[in-house]
């Protein structure tokens, strides 16, 4: 598990031709949009990296509330803005159909341990044995 860690945080440096400016944008009511805009090393818009435009909504579930992001492709806010509603409702789909085929594959992963019975008389008082779980 330490070697787990150490591989994560090995190079925490952050690359300055890398940067970016976030912003956020939100109506209050459904969710945001965060306009990444790319930056040199001294916080300047660079003009010649696109900017990168990206959704934030969440769904209430019985457990909580569960946030949902997704990548809008546009060149201006205005543009994301009109597309923001059509991506949300795909992004909540694709995650409820992504949570419906964990809890599937989860229910399918039941563990019975192996032993069927033993051989008659083997158990001491006649009680069957050969497993943890017990039908009554």
């Amino acid at each position: 598990m330490a070697q787990g860690q150490d591989a994560r945080t090995a190079d925490l440096s952050m690359d300055p031709a890398a940067l970016h400016l976030e912003e956020i944008f939100t109506d209050r009511r459904v969710g945001t949009i965060r306009r990444l805009t790319p930056v040199n090393a001294q916080g300047e818009a660079d003009r010649s990296k696109p900017m990168t435009y990206t959704g934030e909504t969440q769904v209430v579930t019985p457990v909580g509330a569960l946030p949902i992001a997704f990548e809008i492709e546009a060149s201006s806010l205005e543009e994301a803005a009109k597309k923001f509603g059509g991506l949300a409702k795909e992004a909540i789909e694709r995650t409820m159909r992504e949570l419906q085929e964990m809890r599937r594959q989860a229910a399918s992963s039941l563990v019975i341990p192996q032993g069927g019975l033993p051989p008659s008389g083997a158990v001491p008082g006649g009680v069957p044995g050969g497993g943890k779980i017990q039908m009554p």
